[in-house]
This record gives structure tokens, C-alpha cells and sequence, in this order.
């Protein structure tokens, strides 16, 4: 299930980046006036900003879902750990606490001469 979410999520991530590098800025509009604007008759009278809109507000939405799902399995994953046998962090937060630590610097002896 995991491998379907993750395929679905990389083609919706492509079909974004894709709706959106075809999607005419907002000073396209401009050069209508001056009789460019015959070649947008292919998606209607409205031209293609309606649908091009629509299918990308469509694909981000399928995007977060799928974003989410991926992140529900991530954290059902990191809970198995513990039956691994890695520690958890509470585990981990315990053995720090026990592990003693120096008081003194340990001065390691050297002749390479100081520079002042």
C-alpha cells in the first residue's frame, strides 16, 4: 500500500510542476490586446487559465493527502521500531542521565612549543 501512496505521490508531484510551467503568467494577458490573443481558443472563450487552475488546485489537493498518508506510515514504521530491539527515547534519555561525566580537563602532555 505503502509503494502505491509513494508512485501516486511522485506522478501527482510531476503533473504539478508540469500544470504549472504551462500556465502563462500574469503579463501574458498584455499581449492580447495587440491580436495574440486568437491562440487561446483552444480551451474555449475563457481560455486555459480556468483549467489549468482547477486541475493544478485539483493535483495539490491529492498532493497533501498523499503527503499525509506518507507521513501516517513513517510514524506507524518508527513505532516498530521498538520491537527491533533499538531503545526507545525515553530509553536513551536514561542512559545519558547515568553516564558519568569529568570534572577535570585531561592535559595531554605535548612539546610542540605555544604560540602567544
Amino acid at each position: 500500500m505503502e509503494n502505491i501512496i509513494v508512485i501516486v505521490h511522485i506522478v501527482i508531484a510531476i503533473g504539478i510542476i508540469a500544470l504549472v510551467l504551462i500556465q502563462q503568467g500574469k503579463g501574458a494577458d498584455a499581449g492580447a490586446s495587440f491580436g495574440g490573443g486568437a491562440s487561446q481558443t483552444v480551451f474555449g472563450s475563457g481560455g486555459s487559465g480556468n483549467f489549468l487552475t482547477s486541475s493544478t488546485s485539483f493535483f495539490a489537493a491529492i498532493f497533501f493527502a498523499s503527503s499525509f498518508s506518507l507521513a501516517y506510515f513513517a510514524k506507524e514504521k518508527a513505532g516498530g521500531l521498538a520491537d527491533v530491539g533499538l531503545p526507545s527515547i525515553q530509553e536513551v534519555q536514561v542512559i545519558e542521565q547515568e553516564v558519568p561525566v569529568l570534572d577535570e580537563v585531561l592535559s595531554i602532555d605535548s612539546e610542540a612549543p605555544v604560540i602567544d
